[in-house]
């Protein structure tokens, strides 16, 4: 089987081909494109031919949605992102699946399989899944995030709601929770466990130390090299530089599903 991966992160296109090959060692990937313009590119020329396409939803360049809008794509695609809110708009087109980052070899292989299984009846005409299969795989995406987190204080153990976190940071090994109230406390989670608890339509993790509650940011600051400065609500001794590579997704997550 021939695929292509258009991602703009070189660490998610080389997990994704090693999930691949371990999946099965045959699967060629043809090419793999990092931009809307490369991938339009590439996908103009007729004479390139492909089984499967693997596509991220947020590339260098924009929301892959635009290449559709500039080619008719008619191959089947599984569409792999790290936001949930865009799983309506991808299945408008000939989308197998909607698998959310960080990507588990068996929800990747459930979508292979689910693929070859409905191989028979791929639209090549540019037809549309069928709406009762898009209320089907909708229904996997039904997500339960954490609404609580447990901390201790002295000997006493405590619970604190999600709603009331203003942020979570890594200071070395230790996280800490900050509440809208100022008040910190430890806790046992790394921040990569956090992301896959946590909403994503309240919740970003703006860099390698920070995630942020959207209701804790005062203002965005323009900093130096296009990049953002955010200012929370609380007085808070450290600053919060949005890393380059997330500039373009904060925007997006800070705007909101349309």
């Amino acid at each position: 089987m021939k695929v292509i991966i258009i991602e703009d992160e070189k660490p998610a296109v080389e997990k994704l081909e090693e999930m691949l090959k371990r999946y099965d060692p045959g699967i060629n990937v043809i090419g793999k494109f990092p931009s809307i313009s490369k991938s339009v590119e590439w996908l103009s020329d007729i004479n390139n031919e492909t089984d499967l396409i693997f596509l991220d939803i947020h590339l260098s360049d924009g929301l892959s949605f635009e290449i559709f809008k500039k080619i008719r794509v008619q191959k089947p695609i599984i569409f792999i992102t790290a936001y949930d809110e865009y799983a309506i708009e991808a299945f408008k087109l000939n989308s197998i699946d909607y698998l959310l980052k960080p990507l588990k070899f068996e929800d990747l292989i459930r979508s292979i399989e689910k693929m070859k299984s409905m191989r028979a009846n791929l639209p090549e005409s540019g037809q549309q899944i069928k709406l009762e299969e898009l209320s089907m795989a909708l229904s996997q995406f039904q997500r339960s995030y954490k609404t609580r987190f447990m901390v201790k204080v002295g000997e006493h153990i405590r619970t604190i709601t999600t709603k009331d976190i203003y942020m979570f940071y890594a200071e070395g090994r230790t996280v800490y929770l900050i509440t809208s109230e100022k008040k910190q406390y430890i806790i046992d989670y790394k921040l990569e466990d956090l992301e896959e608890l946590l909403d994503t339509q309240m919740f970003f993790r703006v860099n390698r130390s920070f995630i942020l509650n959207i209701n804790a940011i005062e203002d965005v600051i323009v900093y130096s090299n296009s990049r953002l400065k955010i200012k929370p609500r609380i007085e808070f001794d450290k600053e919060i530089i949005v890393s380059r590579e997330k500039v373009s997704y904060l925007k997006s997550w800070f705007n909101g599903p349309e």
